[in-house]
């Protein structure tokens, strides 16, 4: 069984040790299902109720928590990032990937497979594809014509990639993943739906991870660009000729709309919906569920379906909330109102 010490995991993670540095811990679960021997972390201080009940035998915390318990901690800047390294310490190996090429797989003309690439079954490499070193293309990947896979690229299963599109170094791409789809673009002629013709191309530079069954659609000319370091959820939508800065978040089930940009280090949470032709500014937040129609400053945080800041949505909200109990109160005041014949103005009200 493997364990290790609660000095020996501080020291992996440069914290600081409250408690019993000597205890051993044999592996990890979150706060709520966590045993003795094991370990656990709290970043969220909604969860902080939780440290009084757990069983665990030591916590991760930030160096500002405040606690009373007698568990073991762990202070450190960073609790969800530094227990992220004790996982990699009981959790199995990652799934490794002999290169080569598998028999079933179909490689087109004039393909470039660089070093130590693992092709695996029914991948599909169209004509002119290159491929950088060290790059793993899972079971049933689709690469259309004449792309440019960067060196240590990791597409999994099921990932479709379409003709010219140019994918940067150490790309993730989870399953289902498309690529260079069509964007959405008709016009529309004597009552019908005419297509208009999508010739742009993907650009996806280093470092960006893409989630599962997530689109992106081509340029309708030109290009629709993901700039290096964006982290994407499941279930996104990205839209022709989008732009997204550098750094930037988006999470699941968001959708942006064409030719809309995003500067670095913008924040999308979960379903927000973005109008096209827009730009957001560097650093903004939009939280989950809001719309966005307009032009977004930088380091904005924006909510509600319409987007306002975030301050007056949670006062519209609490107002909301309040409308029945108003709703009565003004009843009351017009019930009174109407029996106060001696106010001047009852009778020109009740006109």
């Amino acid at each position: 069984m493997i364990s290790y010490s609660v000095k020996q995991l501080a020291s992996l993670v440069g914290g600081i040790v409250e408690g019993e540095p000597e205890i051993e811990i044999t592996g990890i679960s979150d706060i709520f299902d966590a045993k003795k021997g094991q370990i656990t972390f709290l970043s969220n201080p909604r969860y902080e109720a939780a440290v009084e009940k757990t069983q665990a035998s030591a916590i991760v915390v930030s160096k500002s928590y405040k606690s009373s318990s007698p568990i073991t901690l762990i202070r450190v800047d960073s609790p969800s990032l530094a227990f992220s390294q004790i996982i990699s310490l009981f959790s199995p190996q990652p799934c490794s990937y002999e290169p080569g090429i598998h028999p079933t797989a179909l490689i087109g003309r004039e393909v470039e497979i660089g070093k130590e690439v693992s092709i695996q079954p029914y991948a599909v490499i169209e004509d002119k594809v290159k491929i950088g070193d060290g790059c793993v293309i899972g079971a049933y990947v689709f690469i259309g014509r004449e792309s440019i896979i960067g060196e240590k690229s990791f597409f999994y299963p099921h990932v479709t990639i379409r003709e010219r599109s140019r994918i940067g170094k150490r790309v993730i791409l989870h399953p289902g993943v498309v690529i260079g789809s069509d964007g959405f673009g008709y016009e529309k002629t004597n009552g019908r739906h005419e297509k208009i013709p999508q010739v742009g191309i993907v650009q996806i530079d280093d470092d960006v991870e893409i989630g599962a069954n997530t689109t992106v659609d081509r340029g309708r000319f030109g290009k629709t660009w993901i700039q290096e370091g964006c982290k994407i959820d499941n279930l996104v939508q990205i839209a022709h000729n989008v732009i997204i800065g550098k750094n930037s978040i988006i999470a699941a089930q968001t959708g942006i709309s064409g030719s809309t940009s995003l500067g670095e280090d913008v924040t999308l949470a979960g379903q927000v919906g973005i109008a096209g032709h827009i730009h957001i500014g560097d650093g903004a937040t939009i939280t989950a569920q809001s719309g966005v129609t307009k032009d977004v400053p930088p380091g904005a945080v924006l909510s509600g379906r319409h987007a306002r800041p975030i301050n007056l949505t949670h006062k519209l909200e609490v107002l909301y909330n309040k409308l029945p109990e108003l709703w009565e109160r003004l009843k009351k005041l017009e019930k009174k109102c109407d029996g106060d014949s001696s106010r001047p103005e009852a009778d020109s009200y009740n006109s």
